[in-house]
């Protein structure tokens, strides 16, 4: 297996690089986009539980655990993804991580803490995120005030995504679009009205 890298922008390994795996469809979220989501978590990752899920190279959760992410749940559905991110983990000497193999959404693990940051960046040919939204939304994965960053191939309309969802922050970079979500409880939105 031929491995490319991706370095690691900011935090604690900043500049450490990771292996990325040679799988068509994986494309690991680019240096510049990676900073601008980074900075629009800034406050929000420190101490924060994440869901870096359709993990790929791994890039969002190492990049979350380097700039203080409590914990990381990285899930991807390829074994040879998923066993380079363990040897990674190995080699970063992280125990702030777990890392499995699973088919989205429906193979989901329920989490012991509920995230308060999800990566949801699923190969776009395949029709996996509104499907990852609602299941994430309806089967109690998400912390009440949780924010959802989203890849996708166009900009998303927000009426496509569960009710108690905003789309805070939205940009487009090449043929990615990339948002930033943020999920309140329905009795929040309820008190808003």
């Amino acid at each position: 297996m031929q491995k490319g890298q991706i370095r690691i922008i900011g935090g604690e390994w900043r500049g450490r690089k990771i292996k990325v795996p040679d799988i068509q469809d994986l494309r690991p979220t680019p240096d510049r986009v990676r900073e601008t989501l980074f900075n629009w978590l800034s406050n929000i990752v420190p101490g924060a539980y994440c869901l870096d899920a359709f993990a790929g190279s791994g890039a969002l959760g190492f990049e979350a655990l380097s700039r203080g992410a409590k914990h990381v749940v990285m899930v991807d559905a390829s074994l040879e993804v998923v066993s380079l991110l363990k040897e990674e983990l190995v080699v970063f000497k992280s125990d702030r991580a777990d890392v499995y193999r699973a088919n989205l959404p429906q193979q989901l693990k329920t989490p012991t803490h509920k995230f308060d940051i999800v990566f949801l960046d699923p190969p776009f040919s395949q029709n996996l995120l509104f499907p990852c939204c609602f299941y994430l939304e309806e089967h109690g994965f998400l912390a009440d005030e949780a924010y959802i960053y989203i890849e996708s191939g166009k900009i998303l309309e927000e009426t496509s995504l569960p009710e108690n969802w905003k789309i805070v922050k939205s940009k487009k970079a090449g043929q990615v679009a990339y948002h930033l979500v943020q999920r309140t409880t329905i009795s929040l939105l309820a008190r808003d009205l």
